[in-house]
């Protein structure tokens, strides 16, 4: 019955559409800030999430592995076949199905995002075996351990360039009323525990949770920054190379993929957090709005955020089957492409 009424409220919401199992290229060859032409650039793929290319190499984060492919500029489809990285934690539940992937700035390793299998660990906590966690991978070997923990589900990643940081946007646990818990982004620790299940932002215990264990509730580390309960804050990339206005020159951009079990909805727009020496320093600021008509009906979802080779914001809506490009100019967001 849980079940049946996630569904139909993601429905409600604009989700619950299936993968389509393959990432498009999308190419803008005239500059003009809208593509020209759309090819399957890779096919056959297991519910695609994350991306990296790495010099000639390109890093998939399907559901349940991390693939890699080569890659040569300029082709326009990819048909060798992959070669497996790693397996990731999968399996016949995989509640939280998306896995995304960053590389290091040197290209030497790889980081993925791996999302709980429940909301509040009610499945039990073996269901739950390298799960809500960064993964650190070695894509030479596969040989990988964990990162951070206790991350319920963290999907965007980005590199803070001030302080080098990996900073990664977490959606945290349902349930708990409108107002609880705040989804938030966090510079990610080495060896951090975040919580998840057993506490939210800091040392919160969550009672529902059962046996407890209060020395990793001792040892959970307050988040950084907090963007509203059930934002499902799933993008974020740091704004450096932006030619936005200089109040965007430092900080995040955040795709807020927005609420299906909050009254009144929350995200459902792209926020810019403004950052300064490598940290946040104010209130977070939109970017992008009007995805919710005034009776709170979904007409996109931003998902993923990019900043293009001209410096120009990407934002894929993956309701509206559209990516928009905000740039400095004058005059509305360009539809890329649908």
């Amino acid at each position: 019955i849980k079940g049946w009424f996630f569904k139909h409220f993601q429905k409600k919401a604009g989700g619950a559409v299936p993968s389509a199992n393959r990432i498009s290229l999308l190419r803008d060859a005239d500059s003009n800030g809208v593509a020209e032409t759309r090819t399957v650039f890779l096919a056959g793929l297991h519910s695609p999430f994350g991306m990296a290319l790495v010099g000639d190499t390109l890093y998939v984060a399907n559901s349940d592995a991390v693939v890699r492919f080569p890659y040569s500029p300029g082709e326009t489809r990819i048909s060798a076949p992959g070669t497996p990285v790693v397996s990731l934690p999968a399996g016949p539940i995989n509640h939280h199905w998306t896995k995304n992937i960053i590389a290091s700035p040197d290209g030497r390793l790889l980081f993925v995002t791996i999302g709980s299998n429940s909301n509040a660990a009610e499945n039990g906590m073996a269901a739950e075996q390298g799960r809500a966690a960064i993964w650190e991978v070695d894509p030479k070997t596969g040989a990988h351990r964990i990162f951070a923990a206790g991350l319920r589900n963290p999907v965007g990643m980005a590199w803070e360039p001030n302080s080098g940081a990996l900073w990664v946007s977490v959606n945290e646990r349902d349930e708990l009323g409108s107002d609880l818990v705040p989804d938030y982004m966090t510079a990610v620790r080495d060896g951090g525990f975040y919580g998840w299940p057993y506490s939210y932002y800091g040392q919160h215990v969550d009672d529902r949770v059962k046996p407890q264990r209060p020395d990793l509730v001792a040892k959970a580390i307050p988040p950084d920054y907090a963007l509203g309960p059930h934002t499902a804050s799933l993008g974020l990339t740091s704004a450096q190379g932006t030619t936005l206005p200089q109040s965007f020159a430092e900080g995040m951009f955040v795709g807020q993929h927005g609420s299906w079990n909050r009254k009144p909805r929350s995200g459902y727009r792209v926020i810019f957090v403004p950052f300064t020496a490598g940290k946040p320093s104010g209130e977070p600021r939109d970017v992008l709005t009007g995805f919710l008509t005034k009776d709170g009906k979904s007409m996109g979802r931003p998902a993923g955020v990019a900043i293009d080779k001209r410096g120009a914001l990407l934002v894929a809506d993956d309701v509206g089957n559209i990516v928009w490009r905000v740039s400095n100019s004058a005059g509305p967001p360009k539809n890329m492409q649908r």
